[in-house]
């Protein structure tokens, strides 16, 4: 399965794809970092269409259209703010990966992209983050998943570089 999986460095909002992930707010209504980025990418509508969800629970997903986008979906997922690792960070985070790739697989979507969910102001540790996001993607697309490609967005190269790294282990 790690074959589907594909590591880049660059911008998830350039990307050609099924569906973005957007590591979202609770409100899904914008914000810093890769939410600000892809509100900003995609124009008023994708703000328009957030505000008729009700929000989103942590852990959970909702999908939009991409609108200005290249991709043609958003996949809103709400990540945890960490804390110690203890107040069930761990699982939620994985629930934000596993709820993302049940809503692009219910849609019909083949390639998905997503970037490191909670590690920025939601202060995640990279490294346990990335490691509980691809135990998460592996263990979904074991169950015989139509999607055909995962690509893991890291906007730094210093993230990416640790990527690599923490991907040697899964191989």
């Amino acid at each position: 399965m790690l074959e589907k999986i594909k590591l880049i460095q660059g911008d998830i909002t350039k990307l050609e794809v099924d569906a973005i992930v957007n590591a979202a707010n609770d409100s899904l209504l914008g914000g810093g970092g890769v939410d600000g980025a892809i509100h900003n990418a995609a124009g008023q509508e994708l703000f328009d269409e957030c505000k008729t969800l009700g929000g989103c629970e942590t852990g959970q997903a909702k999908i939009t259209k991409g609108y200005k986008l290249p991709a043609k979906h958003v996949i809103h997922t709400v990540g945890p703010v960490y804390k110690d690792g203890k107040h069930n960070e761990p699982k939620l985070l994985a629930s934000c990966y596993k709820t993302s790739l049940e809503l692009a697989e219910k849609h019909g979507l083949r390639s998905i992209a997503f970037p490191c969910i909670s590690t920025g102001v939601f202060g995640y540790p990279f490294e346990e983050a990335c490691k509980t996001a691809l135990t998460a993607i592996l263990s979904f697309l074991s169950q015989n998943s139509d999607i055909n490609e995962v690509i893991l967005v890291c906007f730094g190269q210093g993230d990416y570089d640790s990527y690599v790294d923490i991907m040697r282990d899964f191989k």
